[in-house]
């Protein structure tokens, strides 16, 4: 009778596992999905302003407009978006340490039906989320 109560039970501690690391990552989610908003209206200047002082660092204002205004107008408006993950981590390469939570969203565009969208938000020392890092494959 007991390993049948132990299994009966184990389906609610992973159901409460995968809720609390939802919720762990909830605002870097959020910040997320209004910084793709800016992104997916071709508010490229906007999207820099908002990104992580990591970000800005790495890549000049001018530079990122560039960058999004030979992608993203080929790729065309975004049809769908599903979350595929969203990991939270302390490290990552070529970054220094922090809190991060790498984000994956699988996209359909109207030019490109199967996109990976990966999205780095991180925690800033205000305790906000701002992206650190964004890539379309």
């Amino acid at each position: 009778m007991r390993p049948r109560s132990l299994l009966l039970s184990l389906p609610f501690v992973l159901a409460a596992s995968v809720s609390a690391a939802q919720s762990a990552t909830q605002p870097a989610q959020d910040a997320a999905a209004a910084w793709l908003q800016l992104a997916d209206t071709a508010q490229y200047g906007p999207s820099w302003d908002a990104a992580a002082a990591f970000f800005k660092a790495a890549m000049p204002r001018a530079a990122w407009e560039a960058a999004l205004k030979s992608v993203r107008p080929g790729l065309g408006a975004v049809r769908s978006r599903q979350l595929k993950s969203a990991i939270f981590t302390r490290t990552l390469p070529g970054a220094p340490d922090g809190e991060y939570v790498v984000i994956q969203y699988r996209t359909r565009f109207e030019h490109k039906a199967d996109a990976l969208e990966t999205i780095t938000p991180m925690r800033d020392p205000d305790g906000s989320w701002k992206v650190s890092g964004y890539f379309i494959r």
